[in-house]
């Protein structure tokens, strides 16, 4: 008998549970594919896909990396903005791009697009179109982004739309229609919209509704954002709305709409690309738009894209070819720092404790938590401490908290210890997940004598040989003491100085495993590529703590995007020698491009700890897969 392949095998399965399918459910539409590029760094500028079942919950195909090869299919080696369509026939997918590597050239001027086809979703054929080259009335073009294609009813025709400048002109969207392969125009580009007042518009999206067209479009100048024009025609006619549709205050560009496959619902999606983000909004109108970033997850970060409805069969092809990438890393959806973990005796779950990023200069001002069964999915429970609601004396600057359960009077109680205007407070509450009132007063508002540095990044840490609680804090130092009974003060009598060498930055942890305490911490700056965790062991909570030659923790992974990993914390599973790592890196994979912004655009990850025969930690190589329990 012929043996099958691994390949062949699945492909087969694949025909099978299409081929038993009724052929209106094979038709039907129940799931998504989304088309998108990554960044603006070197080899980010391809074309991605991911897939969802539901339109909110999204999985990288091809563990992330590029399903088309930029160098092959454009004249610059890059590609950016990609949008897809199913064709008119049902079974014929056109894809157009902007071709641009702004890696290499710099934001232009460009002015050519690549066409692209095919009629499985997998292989694709491309041509390049070159505007001025072409069309010599637009010798003077510069600019040509964002192209996108629709069918044209009443032509029977397919039609490309795209943002384009000529000399200082403003950005205008113009229009033209290509052949019947594809490849070409066979019409002049002729103006489709441009935003009154002169100003640029770009990135034009169409969607047809209730008997008009709605076209959505960024728009510079003040206030720039996101708005929409309206038409009963395609090709003319638009009237632009006042009405800025994005709901958030930061840049926007690369709008994308798509209706959700049950229901009357659009998704409206943009990129949030100061901050290295996608959001989500949700209208059933087209006109009012609701945030619906909590029930939206991706493990991946988009740049502008487009997302398709295809069916279960065109599912089952793209994750046979591709696979979904089952990846755990970051563990939180969206941009957190400095975690936290605790297991909780009371609740029997797991939760983390991050600093809230995302905001320029490190000016949060609120903390979440985060709950979790199995240290894999989590469950986002809300602002649990907000600085300008809740705290008196600091509210600025919420950063890097710890956590400590104690049972006082068989009577679980929950002691946090926080970060505000560069001081270290204290809040309780009766649960892990609060409320949490403040104590009334920064707990430490002063650097130990002899040392210079902040005063934030504590630990608080429960001795398992006394059951005394100690804590440490410090940014330029390490300091350490005990707490006191109350867990509301500390011993100032007992401060030490344990800087344990010139390595130590901050972010200290400090832990218990078989007879030595160790204590980690983060070397260099948030913000370089090169922040990494060391460590340490004492026969003390209080040091004086012994430095191995070899106590590199965690770094960067270059070769997987994965930079600037520190700020952590360890979690032990009670009852056995199973331990964790919990820290944040770069958001990825934008960060490494982003500059000293990316000390900002953090994401929180978790990965498994091991130790040698010896007690020394092994080195934590930083997974994309994360961990599976």
């Amino acid at each position: 008998m012929k043996k099958i392949s691994y390949k062949h095998r699945v492909l087969l399965c694949v025909s099978m549970i299409v081929s038993s399918m009724p052929a209106a459910t094979a038709q039907k539409k129940v799931a998504y594919l989304f088309a998108y590029f990554t960044g603006n760094g070197k080899s980010e500028e391809a074309i991605h896909f991911a897939v969802s079942r539901d339109g909110y919950n999204f999985k990288a195909l091809n563990q992330d990396a590029p399903i088309l090869n930029s160098v092959k299919i454009s004249s610059t080696g890059g590609v950016r903005d990609p949008h897809i369509l199913r064709g008119e026939d049902g079974k014929t997918f056109y894809m157009v791009a902007t071709d641009m590597q702004v890696a290499k050239n710099g934001w232009g001027p460009n002015t050519a697009m690549v066409l692209m086809k095919s009629t499985d979703l997998i292989n694709w054929s491309s041509v390049v179109v070159n505007i001025p080259s072409i069309f010599k009335q637009f010798a003077d073009v510069n600019r040509v982004w964002a192209p996108q294609t629709i069918y044209d009813q009443n032509e029977k025709k397919y039609m490309l739309y795209w943002s384009m400048r000529i000399g200082n002109q403003a950005d205008i969207i113009y229009y033209a229609y290509t052949n019947k392969d594809f490849t070409g125009f066979i019409s002049e580009p002729k103006q489709l919209f441009f935003s009154p007042g002169n100003k640029s518009c770009i990135d034009a999206d169409i969607i047809y509704k209730d008997g008009k067209f709605n076209l959505f479009f960024k728009t510079e100048g003040s206030g720039n954002g996101i708005k929409k024009a309206v038409s009963g025609s395609l090709t003319s006619g638009y009237v632009q709305e006042d009405k800025y549709l994005q709901q958030t205050t930061d840049p926007v560009e690369g709008a994308g709409v798509f209706k959700l496959n049950e229901g009357k619902d659009y998704i409206l999606m943009y990129d949030v690309y100061t901050k290295g983000k996608y959001q989500f909004t949700k209208s059933s109108d087209l006109e009012n738009f609701k945030v619906i970033d909590q029930d939206v997850s991706m493990d991946f970060h988009p740049r502008h894209g487009t997302v398709l409805p295809i069916t279960e069969k065109e599912y089952q092809r793209l994750t046979a070819k591709w696979g979904a990438a089952d990846d755990h890393n970051p563990a939180l959806k969206g941009e957190f720092a400095d975690p936290e973990v605790l297991f909780s005796q009371k609740t029997g779950k797991y939760y983390i404790y991050p600093t809230s990023d995302g905001f320029t200069g490190w000016s949060g001002t609120y903390f979440k938590a985060f709950s979790s069964s199995d240290l894999v999915k989590w469950k986002d429970e809300g602002v649990i401490l907000d600085l300008p609601k809740d705290v008196i004396w600091g509210k600025r600057n919420a950063w890097a908290p710890t956590i400590a359960e104690k049972k006082i009077d068989g009577q679980y109680k929950y002691f946090y210890y926080f970060c505000a205007a560069q001081k270290v407070g204290v809040a309780t509450a009766d649960n892990p997940t609060g409320p949490f009132k403040d104590s009334g007063h920064p707990l430490i508002d002063k650097h130990p004598a002899g040392v210079n540095g902040q005063q934030i990044d504590p630990d608080v840490f429960r001795d398992p040989r006394t059951g005394e609680y100690y804590l440490y804090w410090g940014n330029g130092y390490m300091a350490g003491t005990r707490l006191n009974e109350d867990m509301l003060s500390i011993d100032t009598s007992a401060i030490k100085v344990l800087t344990p060498d010139k390595s130590f930055r901050e972010g200290t942890e400090v832990f218990y495993r078989k007879g030595k305490y160790y204590f980690m911490w983060s070397e260099d700056d948030t913000r370089s590529e090169n922040y990494q965790v060391r460590y340490g062991t004492s026969d003390s909570p209080l040091g004086p703590i012994n430095v191995p030659a070899d106590n590199l923790v965690l770094a960067k992974d270059p070769e997987n995007g994965i930079f600037g990993t520190g700020h952590n914390a360890v979690l032990q599973i009670p009852g056995k020698d199973e331990w964790y790592i919990v820290y944040h890196r770069f958001n990825r994979p934008r960060g490494i491009t982003m500059g000293d912004a990316a000390g900002f655009h953090r994401e929180v990850c978790i990965d498994k700890l091991e130790f040698n025969a010896d007690g020394s930690v092994k080195r934590v190589i930083p997974t994309l897969k994360g961990i599976h329990r």
